[in-house]
């Protein structure tokens, strides 16, 4: 059960800022390594009301990547552990967060796409990665609901997708039973620091005393006062639409160079997304409809007769290099980063609560997680 503003709380082992899937996750992994007073405090009044509920799922970073860079293998190796994520979270929970291993399938329309796509494919194949080139005929016989404009497509066995609100709901009901305290509608105003060691937070009305502090709040996370260092976490709108088609969905997530296609167990089609510098504004607007839906219908025809059954947006946290932020603060004894996740929230969960909480416990910096630390951003700051 969550709770507002329990004033039980003025003591814990940790904190964990942000009750999204990072936050949720990473107490999770504390809590299994036997960390027994945790708090995740959350200033909506609904834990995952955020980014993580208004996400697609995808969890597909072979789909989009160029190369194989440290955050391509940070983001490999979290899809990968989701097999066993998932699977432990039923055990533990009884809820089936619908992983789906069908794979992710990649269209292109003309000369330009193929061009692309096949770079991609060929750098790929050489990294012995799963991936396969279809034409479009073949990719017609794959997913015959796809248009027949379609040249040619890869096709990404390993790229997968996840209900991400059943994901939430798993989460926050895993935390509620190993114990962990959920106080929604709670505002962090600061982190408490003294002597460059973290005391604890500090709320409108109360305090909470740890030694630990992790800062999981997404889109929010630059306006916590004393974090070091100080980062720019920017709020990037991502506009979604949803369809019930007559005629049933793909069978898998359709990508193309505008946009994707989500297909979920219950007959709903998720259409995204849009990248937006828009502040807070949580509007859904007439442009972005219009963009997504001609993407759609461009990849399923078939859609240009179905009406949007719903629409979201929701608010990505982007750090000023686009990467996540993970691990140790060096300013401050006690302070954890795990934020700036972008467009991979949900696909970054796993690896991310099973490296902060080595980070917090192991006092362990993965070679996974040194690229992301947040010291890079000294180095940033000085050279500007």
């Amino acid at each position: 059960m969550e709770v507002s503003r329990n004033t039980r709380g003025e003591i814990a082992d940790v904190v964990v800022i942000g009750g999204g899937v990072i936050g949720l996750t990473i107490a999770r992994q504390l809590a299994l390594r036997g960390v027994r007073d945790i708090a995740v405090l959350d200033r909506s009044t609904r834990f995952g009301s955020e980014a993580s509920s208004a996400a697609a799922g995808i969890l597909a970073p072979q789909v989009e990547a160029d190369r194989a860079d440290k955050f391509f293998e940070l983001a490999c190796a979290s899809r990968d552990s989701y097999r066993s994520f998932a699977a432990a979270l039923e055990e533990e929970t009884g809820i089936d967060v619908e992983l789906d291993t069908t794979g992710t399938l990649y269209v292109g329309f003309d000369d330009q796409h193929e061009n692309e796509l096949n770079e991609r494919y060929r750098w790929q194949l050489t990294k012995n990665l799963g991936i396969e080139w279809l034409t479009g005929t073949e990719a017609q016989r794959l997913e015959p609901k796809i248009s027949n404009d379609v040249l040619c497509a890869l096709h990404f066995p390993n790229d997968f997708q996840v209900n991400n609100r059943r994901l939430v709901t798993a989460l926050i009901q895993v935390n509620e039973q190993f114990g962990i305290r959920l106080l929604a509608n709670c505002q962090v105003q600061s982190v408490l620091i003294k002597n460059n060691v973290v005391q604890g937070v500090e709320l409108p009305y109360e305090s909470i005393s740890a030694p630990v502090v992790v800062l999981a709040a997404g889109a929010w996370s630059s306006s916590i006062v004393g974090i070091l260092p100080a980062l720019n976490i920017s709020p990037i709108r991502g506009q979604m639409l949803c369809f019930r088609p007559a005629l049933g969905t793909p069978r898998r997530v359709i990508y193309s160079s505008r946009g994707y296609l989500v297909p979920r167990r219950d007959g709903r089609l998720l259409a995204g997304s849009t990248t937006e510098d828009a502040g807070f504004d949580r509007r859904v607007t007439d442009e972005a409809v219009l963009a997504i839906r001609a993407m759609a219908e461009r990849i399923m025809p078939a859609l240009s007769n179905e009406p949007m059954t719903d629409a979201w947006a929701g608010f990505r946290p982007r750090s000023p290099d686009s990467l996540p932020v993970l691990g140790p603060s060096e300013d401050v004894k006690g302070l954890f980063y795990a934020t700036g996740h972008f467009r991979n929230g949900i696909l970054l969960a796993p690896i991310t609560g099973k490296l902060i909480s080595e980070a917090i416990i192991d006092e362990l910096c993965s070679p996974l997680i040194t690229h992301f630390l947040p010291s890079r951003f000294h180095s940033l700051a000085a050279a500007l």
